[in-house]
């Protein structure tokens, strides 16, 4: 399979790679859940061609999982803003932090920590059940054919 091929994939795995799966995307989608919003921030926190941004920042946007909002008239410049569909990314990268401090973190520890804002505590992501609330694991999940399949 190629890269160019993914998005034609009939796997919502596949699909969404083709998005998402570029590790300069997961950064960047990492940086504005960070609260990075502007060209130049992502630039000078990734360290990155301008070019490499901007063809992230153009796909995400084309895949509707960011919004380009002007935020000066001259000359004109826009910061990107995390849409709806964007904003459902956040477990996939909690995730992603999770399995990181747990398995690279170091002696230190975890470099950054998430707090609920509801109750005040330091969590861990969990993945629970939909219907039933418990939490799920790989061992506890079945796959069957689905509807688009």
């Amino acid at each position: 399979m190629k890269w160019s091929e993914l998005a034609e994939q009939r796997c919502s795995v596949a699909r969404a790679t083709a998005v998402i799966g570029d590790r300069w995307t997961l950064m960047i989608l990492r940086d504005l859940f960070l609260g990075v919003r502007r060209f130049e921030d992502f630039e000078r926190r990734l360290g990155i061609s301008r070019s490499l941004i901007a063809d992230r920042l153009k796909l995400l946007v084309d895949e509707g999982v960011l919004r380009r909002e002007a935020y000066q008239d001259r000359p004109l410049r826009h910061e990107y803003r995390l849409t709806a569909k964007g904003l459902e990314l956040h477990p996939v990268i909690l995730a992603i932090v999770h399995w990181g401090d747990v398995h690279y973190a170091g002696e230190e520890g975890p470099p950054l920590l998430h707090r609920h804002k509801a109750c005040g505590c330091d969590f861990a992501p969990v993945t629970t059940c939909s219907e039933c609330g418990e939490p799920v694991t790989a061992r506890d999940v079945e796959v069957r054919t689905g509807p688009g399949a």
